[in-house]
């Protein structure tokens, strides 16, 4: 199994690509396209089914990390303003990028509109040749992300306190 892709709703579109390219460094697959709600092509057959009777339509582009993973976003002509986290409710909450310019990367996050939720963590501080280090973030929209300095296998494999 591998990761193909994640899908963020977000509020503004070329806002969004603007973010995710300039400030996150993914790349255009597929630029900001209309979708309208139909029922004559495959894909609006597929939108209809996804998001139900009465979407309205929205806005939708391709970007993809550099490793290939691609990160597909949504601007729905209804939606609310900004992503609200609820910590009680199940369901993803957040998706994680990896960064060697994991400084520039927070840096230009706030330039971009986005925030940052928390101080940096690094997984072992008591051990200077481990560096591992991790934040969340969050995108203009209130989307969460975690920004990692390390593999996922690098941070986890040894315990840490």
């Amino acid at each position: 199994m591998k990761m193909n892709h994640v899908g963020i709703m977000v509020g503004d579109m070329d806002k969004a690509v603007e973010f995710y390219t300039n400030a996150l460094g993914l790349k255009v697959v597929m630029g900001n396209t209309k979708v309208k709600e139909e029922r004559e092509t495959a894909i609006g057959k597929m939108c209809v089914a996804v998001f139900g009777e009465g979407f309205k339509g929205f806005n939708i582009a391709h970007l993809v990390t550099t490793d290939g993973i691609g990160v597909e976003m949504f601007e729905m002509k209804e939606r609310q303003e900004r992503h609200e986290v609820d910590f009680s409710r199940i369901g993803i909450f957040h998706f994680c990028l990896q960064t060697d310019d994991f400084e520039g990367a927070i840096a230009r996050t706030e330039e971009y509109g986005g925030k940052v939720r928390m101080d940096v963590h690094r997984y072992h501080p008591e051990d200077d040749r481990k560096q591992a280090k991790m934040v969340y973030l969050e995108d203009p929209f209130g989307n969460l992300f975690e920004l990692y300095s390390h593999t996922y296998e690098e941070t986890y494999a040894s315990e840490y306190e």
